[in-house]
């Protein structure tokens, strides 16, 4: 969970004025705990890892070493911030998605688990012979944060020899640097048109003009009265127009449902991220816009997770 330039060791097997690193980790969990954090423990482990680079191997040979005091210092900072439900991906500047390290801040949506569910499905969708034959696949994902979507589906896709010309949309120019961040961190040695990424600043489809073989997204879709129900961590931290999906929650999908059309290849497919109780209304938005073969996908936990259809 370390950025590049926090990828050090700072610890020491001797240091009279300095705390132990057992010590240190039992006060991280006690101030976590106490500030209500739901998972303290493995926070204050994060937390820990990232300030010293140390491993939990090495820190079981000898939890008594000590930690440098400047490290030390600096896992003060950070319980503090993280005490305050600032989000631990926040302080460390990356979040893992599908196995990948994607750098985040406060201008984008941090990546979740539920997530993946979009992505693996769209993998799937993509070993089809209709698609596999195309040579070069066009991808389109609206309201694309910080890349993950687009950037592991391209990183997986190629894995099984298909190619895509990805494209991602936001609105936010802030949240389009941090896409173009990850895209330089995981894609750094792609050179070719196979596996080219175009972002656009846009409000939806307003500056998109080229059409695509399969567009995912993963629009906010939660209820504007509902946010202030949210834990901290999100409410206060993750941008507010990632998450607003106005009243009903639907505005997005409406949107996209409609817009989208026109921006499809015949046979093309369109998918979302749903909230758990959204498969219902969203499958019916696509089925009365046209599309076919319109399914909703459930996630492990059994919950409606995302909605798929194919437009002719």
């Amino acid at each position: 969970m370390r950025t590049e330039s926090d990828k050090r060791t700072v610890y020491k097997t001797d240091c009279s004025d300095s705390i132990s690193l057992k010590n240190a980790y039992k006060e991280g969990k006690e101030i976590l705990a106490k500030a209500g954090i739901t998972e303290a423990d493995l926070d204050a482990w994060y937390l820990l890892e990232f300030v010293t680079g140390i491993t939990k191997a090495r820190y079981y040979m000898d939890p008594d070493q000590s930690m440098d005091p400047e490290a030390w210092k600096k896992y003060k900072e950070y319980l503090e911030k993280r005490r305050n439900h600032i989000p631990l991906q926040h302080i460390t500047g990356s979040q893992e998605f599908m196995g990948l390290e994607f750098l985040v801040n406060e201008h984008v949506l941090i990546p979740r688990q539920d997530t993946e569910v979009l992505v693996e499905e769209a993998l799937e969708i993509m070993k089809q012979e209709i698609f596999r034959s195309k040579g070069c696949l066009q991808l389109l994902d609206m309201c694309t944060g910080s890349g993950c979507i687009l950037l592991s589906v391209m990183h997986y896709a190629e894995q099984e020899g298909i190619f895509i010309e990805g494209t991602g949309v936001d609105f936010s120019e802030q949240a389009l640097m941090v896409a173009q961040k990850n895209e330089k961190h995981l894609r750094s040695t792609k050179k070719d048109e196979k596996g080219k990424v175009n972002w656009i600043l846009s409000d939806l489809f307003e500056n998109v003009s080229e059409t695509y073989d399969m567009i995912l997204s993963n629009p906010p879709y939660i209820r504007t009265a509902e946010i202030e129900k949210l834990q901290d961590e999100v409410k206060l931290h993750d941008p507010f127009s990632a998450l607003d999906g106005k009243e009903d929650g639907l505005y997005f999908y409406r949107k996209i449902v409609t817009d989208a059309k026109q921006f499809l290849k015949t046979g093309g497919i369109l998918a979302f991220e749903i909230g758990y109780d959204q498969g219902k209304e969203v499958s019916d938005l696509m089925k009365k816009a046209g599309y076919d073969k319109v399914f909703v996908k459930k996630d492990l936990a059994g919950l409606d997770r995302i909605v798929c259809g194919v437009y002719y």
